[in-house]
């Protein structure tokens, strides 16, 4: 089988690549630049080019039979929202728009269960949907591109399957989440909200879940691949078991929502550090990301490994990369 994938240099998105290669399946992935693909395998076909160019797509994903759509911006505390909505919108448009005319066979759509924005405690399943306003530009123009873009492409006929994963964690990650236990093993996160929670997903088991949605998922349906759900008060304390690094001290969310508040007006004028942006602040003011993945357990047979088991196979190897001075 040949595939096209978007986003193949990103984190989710080389694991999958490397998964694809090691069974013997033909990847044709899209990069804006060459130099961000050295790492790919050698037996990947790199092709340049921009899901914001329609045109630029086309020649190499006419070649392929089935397509895995990853690529999305993501960035906190923006003050324009230009790229933001031209890649996660429009982009999303112009890569299923292209889908569609070429006749590819099938399609895996990577959303995210942020689109649910803050549930409050509860575990969201597929049916669920949020429509008030969002906390970051990323949740509002994932939202955008699932709901006004995908979904109504596939109610078309669009032959795709929908994924949402939740907070990806594991080697090899650079993202925020990454910044986040940089600083907790340097000794440089003072505290954390006692409230606020993800779905922790290791990368290698978000990419079975891309791959089982693709081979046993059915078309027009949307799937939950996010791991467990843990407040990250409790996820530091995990990690504290491992390497022995005290976990910050947890205080009331509503000291973030309040220097939300304050920042707000002045991210106008002030460039603050990304921990101190308001997109940050009101994410650790005690909100949830939480979706619930029975029906990718129960109709794809989707497996997390549990998160202390994954968590210390990251921690010990990224613990071994900071002391070296080297990136994993």
């Amino acid at each position: 089988m040949r595939y096209f994938v978007t986003g193949a240099t990103g984190f989710i998105g080389s694991h999958l690549v490397d998964r694809l290669v090691e069974r013997g399946d033909e990847v044709v992935a899209l990069v804006r630049t060459p130099e961000s693909a050295t790492a790919l395998s050698d037996a990947v076909e790199v092709v340049q080019g921009d899901i914001t160019d329609k045109d630029s797509m086309r020649e190499a994903m006419a070649t392929c039979d089935r397509l895995y759509h990853l690529a999305a911006w993501y960035e906190v505390g923006v003050r324009d929202r230009t790229t933001a909505y031209r890649v996660n919108v429009e982009g999303t448009r112009n890569t299923l728009e292209l889908m569609q005319e070429l006749g590819i066979e099938k399609g895996v759509y990577t959303s995210t269960v942020a689109v649910f924005s803050d549930t409050n405690g509860r575990l969201a399943d597929e049916s669920y949907r949020y429509n008030g306003p969002h906390l970051t530009v990323y949740d509002e123009t994932k939202w955008l591109a699932q709901y006004e873009v995908v979904e109504p492409m596939i109610e078309d006929g669009l032959p795709l399957v929908l994924v949402q994963p939740g907070a990806v964690y594991g080697p090899g990650d650079r993202g925020p989440l990454w910044m986040l236990w940089k600083a907790y093993l340097q000794g440089d996160l003072p505290f954390v909200p006692k409230q606020t929670g993800f779905c922790w997903g290791h990368v290698e088991d978000t990419v079975a879940g891309h791959l089982l949605a693709m081979e046993a998922g059915d078309i027009g349906e949307s799937y939950i691949i996010a791991g467990e759900p843990y407040r990250l008060v409790d996820i530091l304390e995990l990690a504290e078991e491992v390497t022995g690094i005290p976990a910050p001290r947890a205080i009331h969310p509503v000291v973030f929502r309040a220097l939300a508040r304050l920042v707000t007006p002045l991210e106008r004028f002030v460039s603050f550090p990304v921990e101190y942006r308001a997109e940050s602040l009101r994410i650790f003011g005690g909100v949830t990301y939480w979706g619930d993945n029975e029906k990718a357990v129960r109709s794809l047979g989707l497996e997390h490994r549990p998160v202390s088991e994954g968590l210390r196979d990251m921690l010990e190897i990224e613990q071994r990369n900071l002391a070296a001075g080297i990136k994993s």
